[in-house]
């Protein structure tokens, strides 16, 4: 220890001769309260910045992609704007003399005499023509319970939620995405618990996408990687705890609730990162598998026969106890310790005798 540290020490009884001494250093835990606080001095080695502890990283999803609104117009528009359009490359062509007679007779007109497209008719058949397409061609209609993700040249738009008769430019693609409640229930899968033993797990998922973007666009097949990520939480969460304790009152995964809690949590972190929003995991149905099944059938018929047992000899204990005292407080017998001993005998065959049948 430093002659510096030591002079702010209390003065403490010099050790007795021929016993070993160790200077403790003031850094340690439990330093006395009485010390005064050593000032602090500057590291000689600046501090390397702190790595990450290595291990199963939940995924994050793209800050970048995210749902936000998509360019979207009433269906009404794209009507009123496509008839418009028609409406004057009719009048364009019954003023170049192409319209058939009858059908300008219908309408009230006076029919023209055909001489031929000319130049200046060209241009504007060739825009109201285009505009007639663009306003026709990019009207949908759009189910409750669906909506549009939006991409030009493969950069994200936005998203359309709105439904019914709806006008979305043509050069944008549409990818339709269900983004109702759904459930999902799997097969029996294989897993195992904290001891090993093989099991046989039945999930039932609900879930709905929440963020259209990411769940189109951040994974391949959204429901897929859901499926993926159902199994690989199940088997986590299932390794954790024993199926059955037999002999002892401990936690399984026979606690339907908490299992599924845990298996809701893990599986909602592991989800968000596409868009996905998991309600519930359950596991419907937790088995044994078909070749420990009737070992461990045997073993839990066992178990429960042992406890049975154990429950009635308490109470034939208790029940034995209380007669005797019974008898031997209000005077009725008196008795010697041998006495005593048969009489406890007795009782406890009569008592456990018929509490088996």
């Amino acid at each position: 220890m430093e002659e510096d540290d030591t002079q702010d020490l209390p003065n403490v009884s010099a050790p007795h001769r021929g016993t070993a001494v160790t200077d403790v250093p003031l850094h340690l835990p439990f330093r006395a309260a009485t010390t005064a606080p050593l000032p602090e001095r500057a590291p000689a080695v600046a501090p390397r910045p702190a790595r990450p502890a290595p291990g199963r990283r939940v995924p994050r999803g793209d800050d970048r992609l995210r749902e936000h609104r998509g360019p979207v117009l009433p269906g009404w528009v794209g009507v009123a704007v496509g008839g418009l359009a028609l409406a004057g490359c009719t009048a364009v062509l019954w003023r170049a003399g192409a319209v058939p007679d009858a059908f300008a007779a219908a309408f009230g007109a006076a029919p023209r005499a055909f001489h031929g497209l000319r130049a200046t008719h060209w241009p504007p058949l060739a825009f109201l023509g285009i505009v007639a397409l663009v306003a026709l061609g990019g009207l949908g209609r759009s189910r409750t319970g669906h909506a549009w993700v939006l991409t030009l040249f493969g950069r994200y738009r936005g998203t359309v939620r709105r439904t019914g008769l709806t006008w979305v430019s043509p050069l944008l693609l549409r990818r339709r995405v269900d983004v109702r409640l759904r459930h999902w229930r799997s097969d029996p899968m294989p897993a195992v618990d904290s001891g090993g033993l093989a099991l046989q797990v039945v999930v039932q998922v609900v879930w709905q996408v929440k963020d259209t973007a990411r769940a189109t666009l951040a994974v391949a097949d959204h429901t897929e990687y859901l499926a993926q990520q159902v199994e690989s939480a199940m088997a986590r969460v299932l390794s954790q705890l024993p199926a059955d304790a037999f002999h002892e009152d401990a936690p399984t995964l026979r606690d339907a609730e908490a299992v599924g809690d845990a298996l809701t949590r893990m599986l909602a972190a592991e989800t968000e990162a596409v868009g996905i929003e998991v309600f519930s995991a359950q596991p419907t149905r937790i088995e044994y598998a078909a070749e420990v099944a009737e070992a461990m059938r045997r073993r839990r018929v066992a178990a429960i026969d042992a406890k049975h047992r154990d429950t009635v000899l308490t109470s034939v204990v208790d029940a034995v106890d209380d007669t005797v005292h019974r008898l031997t407080s209000r005077g009725l017998v008196e008795l010697d310790d041998y006495e005593r001993k048969a009489l406890v005998k007795d009782l406890t065959v009569a008592f456990y005798t018929g509490r088996a049948e």
